[in-house]
């Protein structure tokens, strides 16, 4: 399959999508992010602790646009770099344990409990046979490429900026629906419970959004088109998999050509 088939074959899964997508669907993370992140102002106002030890840079100090976003993904790149490579190398023992399925070896027992956990971890459902399920395994242990995810933390946290990146760590607008787990927003319209996730650190905030993005039934489409890249031997680029996201956010197109341009705009900073 050619590039121009891949742009169609992706558009058409967006389109899909559009068609399928469930209204009423809610998990305990939700995938909907808040309309826009509640940033730090010069003004007096009570001072919430952090929910974290973690020491973040200053971001709303730095002036120097060039010096800002630089700080900001040196910060977050090596926990997004680590958490990819933790993933790699499940999927790595995925694909060893498919190549043994092809050639009808048997399964030593650790392996088969590997999958077993794995099948759990990730969500994965009517999957009856092992074949199966190492199938279904293969669209979700997946990566997200280090751009992509970058470029969405500066949007969701206005460049580390915002309230619920500083006081909880959460970089990527991710919702949660149980009391007491994590911020309520301030801008939270009467009758809601929602909150905003919060985490203790980097690393646990990173390896949410990205399982997040591998289990979540509202991500299926973005993991549709990672799977068809895979298939056509393509790289997992940042341009392409952005349409995918859709479903994270309430402004829907529009949150994806933002981040779209944003990918364009800051590929200088993400070598």
């Amino acid at each position: 399959m050619n590039k121009g088939n891949i742009i169609i074959f992706v558009l058409g899964m967006v389109f899909l999508y559009m068609l399928i997508k469930p209204l009423t669907e809610q998990e305990i993370f939700s995938p909907i992010t808040s309309k826009k992140p509640e940033i730090e102002s010069g003004l007096a106002k009570k001072v919430e602790k952090p929910l974290h030890d973690v020491v973040l840079p200053k971001f709303s100090k730095i002036r120097d646009v060039n010096k800002k976003k630089k700080t900001f993904f040196n910060f977050l790149r090596p926990e997004i770099v680590k958490e990819n490579n933790r993933i790699v190398k499940l999927r790595q023992q995925v694909i060893a344990i498919k190549s043994k399925l092809i050639a009808n070896d048997a399964l030593a027992e650790d392996e088969r409990t590997f999958i077993t956990k794995l099948v759990k971890q990730y969500k994965v459902k009517n999957a009856p046979t092992i074949k199966q399920k190492v199938e279904k395994l293969l669209t979700k242990v997946d990566i997200v490429p280090t751009a992509l995810v970058l470029v969405q933390a500066a949007n969701e946290s206005a460049w580390g900026t915002s309230r619920f990146a500083r006081i909880g760590l959460n970089f990527f607008g991710i919702w949660c629906f149980k009391k007491d787990c994590g911020m309520v927003p301030n801008s939270r319209d009467e009758g809601l419970d929602h909150e905003v996730a919060a985490f203790t650190s980097v690393e646990k905030a990173v390896r949410h959004y990205l399982h997040n993005i591998n289990t979540n039934q509202a991500y299926r489409v973005f993991r549709s088109i990672r799977a068809q890249l895979h298939a056509n031997s393509q790289p997992l680029t940042a341009e392409v998999l952005a349409t995918g996201l859709l479903p994270y956010s309430e402004r829907g197109s529009d949150y994806v050509l933002e981040i779209s341009e944003m990918i364009r705009h800051n590929k200088k900073y993400f070598k």
